[in-house]
């Protein structure tokens, strides 16, 4: 997807001085090449995870033929992961099937000579095993726990704000950044109310793009997501057990829904001011490169009176990434920021434990403890500086522009 072009100072003109070279020639390409560097990563997954099963058989056969005796289960139970690769590998292809025309207005042509492609990067497949946990997260009856305790405190607050005895909510546009596959946007849009992902990722933009326009019958597709995970099994069926999505009809959305997705980069592709009631942000705001463009960015397009409703950690995603800008902040940091720049802090909480596309039966469990908020731009600014012509209202009433230069999924 389209990656942000704006230079910052000084040391954000290092960091994106080759972006800034390119010529829309160079672009075009560039993005073709790393449409089809995703795509391959889809489609190498069975010969990856293969890899990972025969080095496994190799280091069990390396053992002393006593040893080997007293672990009878060990053979069969890597010819179980394998079968689960392969099935895995059948639903990733349908995903990618469903993908290479998904964007109307982007043409990415045939791909290159399949002789010439290089072997797909660990950090490909790394994202790529990471997104089918995102299925558990989002579309699974065994991530509901997990989206309750993320997704539900965002949902309960914008109902809170935006009730429906005193909102015509489908005139009440929330956008979400960072959609991921979706969920929380679609969960928003089943309320009624305008709501619209924003995602940037391709792992995720096919993914989501196959659960939400292709998915019709409830628990009809499996997934073995933890086959990956060969570290901290108390069984050997727990690796290879199955998760069934999705867990609701993705279709069943009322037929006066308006819910969209928008692919791209979430500061290149929302620039109208005073555009959006809410901004709902769920792990989120540390994939920025600098967190304070996106405060910027949400303050910008908030609707005077409008809300930002935030949950997540800081695990900054460019941390310890070679030549690129990371700005690491302190949620303290970020908070005097918003503040000085007009946002009114309505809600707080500094101790949200949550998970992120948990394993719950393994012996390692990461447990976030997660910021969660509610930040108002002031609509008090904005009257001393117009006419009291009765026309003004706090309350939020016009759906959010469409824009014709974004993919539209839904």
């Amino acid at each position: 997807m389209a990656e942000t072009s704006e230079e910052g100072p000084q040391g954000g003109q290092y960091f994106r001085k080759e972006r800034l070279k390119c010529n829309p020639e160079d672009e075009a390409r560039l993005e073709r090449q790393h449409f089809w560097r995703i795509i391959h990563a889809f489609r190498s997954y069975r010969v990856h995870v293969q890899e990972q099963v025969k080095r496994a058989e190799r280091q069990f056969r390396s053992l002393s033929q006593r040893h080997q005796n007293l672990l009878p289960g060990v053979l069969s139970n890597l010819t179980r992961i394998s079968q689960c690769a392969d099935h895995n590998q059948e639903v990733l292809q349908a995903i990618i099937h469903n993908s290479l025309h998904m964007f109307e207005n982007m043409e990415y042509g045939e791909r290159e000579d399949p002789r010439k492609v290089r072997p797909s990067s660990t950090f490909d497949m790394d994202k790529l095993k990471s997104t089918i946990k995102q299925f558990v997260r989002d579309w699974s009856e065994a991530g509901r726990a997990e989206r309750d305790s993320c997704y539900k405190p965002i949902i309960q607050e914008i109902q809170r704000l935006f009730p429906s005895d005193q909102y015509d909510v489908s005139k009440v546009s929330v956008l979400v950044p960072g959609a991921g596959l979706g969920r929380l946007a679609w969960e928003l849009a089943r309320l009624g109310y305008t709501c619209q992902g924003n995602e940037w990722s391709f792992f995720m933009l096919f993914s989501s793009n196959f659960v939400l326009n292709r998915c019709e019958k409830v628990n009809a597709l499996t997934l073995y997501p933890w086959i990956h995970q060969f570290s901290n099994n108390k069984k050997s069926s727990d690796q290879t057990r199955p998760i069934r999505f999705p867990d609701v009809n993705p279709q069943s959305l009322p037929l006066t829904s308006d819910f969209s997705m928008v692919a791209g980069d979430f500061v290149e592709v929302y620039s109208d001011p005073e555009s959006w009631d809410c901004v709902a942000t769920c792990f989120f705001i540390d994939t920025a490169h600098n967190v304070i463009e996106y405060v910027e960015t949400i303050w910008k397009i908030l609707k005077p009176g409008g809300v930002w409703i935030n949950l997540g950690p800081l695990l900054y995603h460019f941390e310890n990434i070679a030549n690129e800008l990371s700005i690491e902040l302190s949620y303290e940091d970020i908070r005097a920021a918003m503040v000085k720049l007009g946002f009114d802090i309505e809600v707080e909480k500094e101790s949200v434990q949550t998970t992120y596309t948990e394993n719950d039966r393994s012996m390692l469990r990461y447990v976030y403890d997660c910021v969660f908020f509610v930040a108002r731009k002031p609509a008090e600014l904005y009257f001393n500086c117009q006419e009291d012509d009765g026309e003004l209202s706090s309350s939020p009433s016009a759906k959010s522009p469409r824009r014709e230069c974004t993919d539209r999924l839904t």
